[in-house]
């Protein structure tokens, strides 16, 4: 059996609440006690962490939006690229996230899914966990396909997502489509209607077409005011529906590339923080530097914080959680129990896992991030085991 870790500082708990001296013993996996005492008896023994001054324990962070880092793509379709990013992700605060698929050759596609599906079945503590996989694209608009090879775009069709999903092995939960496409709209009903997230994305709908889309079960918004109609005062296109359209969560890519510091904040007055996920849409050169490198077979350029196609358009972004963290404090001047809200209690919620993950509430999963009192990551548990910490701080 292993050992109970007690860890002891301050947290947010289940409520959104700031308690600022308190303790948390994790045991098999599981948060066995939060609270404001020290749960062990004179005979117990645990391994028990002191946390830093300042510092703050908060619930792992879920990235419902990433295709990869240190080198790793989830298109590279191998158990080796899912694992450097699950070892990889508990560095920034991110203790779960989909593994996101792009526009892209079919059999890359299956291949992606195939291997991701296996990967998730084998899945042990002390890692970032793959909740599920994100489908972005194909079926999707060519006219806001950005980054996405264009030659690969598809009409929605259901049978060929039934065949990806049992390839899958019903891991796909959340599908980015163009509801204006030709069965767009029959094919975002059956993803709702089977529990899978249908979001809109690299879409060209106006605002009655999205309104429209929400009728047949449009529930969430991949990357906001990027590859969508953007926002006209006459022509509000996507991004005026997600801010008004109270039944959309919305992705947001914080890193003030894909969208000004400005009008993150516009947005988030109207989104709060209880329709916002924050995302991070980080490819395969984060945590590489300035470079080239490659997405869906075509050459990125990163320089000066942008990921980059020959043409200029942005292709996925190097940002890590806990900069999109600071960064969106920084922009909206936020509260911490809002980042708590947008960094994993939305995610957990919409994936129907909020009964496992999601708030540091006895009986969960032992998903904990420790923030430093500048939002840097001090330390992070994945399902009880330390799956990071620190380098300057002795182990």
């Amino acid at each position: 059996m292993k050992p109970k870790v007690l860890l002891h500082g301050g947290y947010i708990d289940e409520y959104g609440s700031f308690v600022k001296q308190g303790y948390l013993l994790i045991e098999n996996e599981k948060i066995k006690y939060v609270g404001g005492l020290n749960p062990l008896t004179d005979d117990e023994e645990a391994e028990t962490y002191e946390m830093p001054s300042g510092s703050i324990m908060v619930p792992g962070m879920i990235d419902l939006h990433i295709h990869g880092v240190l080198g790793a793509d989830v298109m590279d379709g191998t158990e080796e690229a899912l694992s450097i990013m699950a070892k990889a992700l508990p560095a920034e605060g991110t203790t779960s996230f989909l593994a996101t698929t792009m526009t892209e050759n079919p059999l890359h596609i299956e291949e992606a899914l195939t291997q991701t599906a296996s990967f998730i079945e084998k899945q042990k503590p002390g890692s970032a966990e793959i909740a599920g996989i994100h489908l972005e694209g194909p079926f999707i608009s060519p006219k806001r396909a950005g980054a996405q090879p264009k030659g690969f775009i598809e009409m929605p069709n259901v049978e060929r997502f039934r065949q990806w999903q049992d390839k899958a092995r019903n891991q796909i939960k959340l599908v980015t489509l163009a509801p204006e496409m030709e069965g767009g709209l029959e094919f975002a009903s059956y993803l709702s209607s089977n529990g899978i997230i249908a979001s809109i994305g690299h879409s060209d709908s106006t605002f009655e077409e999205v309104k429209e889309g929400i009728k047949y079960g449009i529930s969430h918004v991949t990357h906001l005011f990027n590859g969508m109609r953007g926002m006209h005062h006459r022509d509000p296109g996507v991004a005026g529906a997600a801010l008004i359209q109270k039944e959309l969560s919305v992705e947001m890519i914080v890193d003030g590339v894909h969208a000004s510091p400005e009008m993150t904040n516009l947005a988030y007055h109207s989104t709060g923080p209880d329709r916002t996920v924050l995302i991070t849409d980080s490819m395969r050169a984060k945590g590489l530097g300035e470079g080239t490198y490659t997405l869906g077979g075509q050459q990125v350029t990163v320089k000066n914080g942008r990921a980059y196609l020959a043409d200029g358009t942005l292709a996925g972004s190097i940002l890590s959680m806990n900069d999109a963290v600071k960064n969106m404090m920084k922009f909206t001047n936020c509260s911490i129990a809002d980042i708590v809200k947008i960094t994993s209690v939305n995610a957990a919620k919409e994936l129907n896992i909020y009964d496992k993950k999601g708030s540091l509430s006895k009986g969960k999963d032992a998903d904990i991030t420790v923030l430093t009192d500048d939002y840097d990551v001090f330390m992070t548990f994945c399902r009880g085991e330390l799956a990071y910490r620190r380098k300057e701080e002795k182990v």
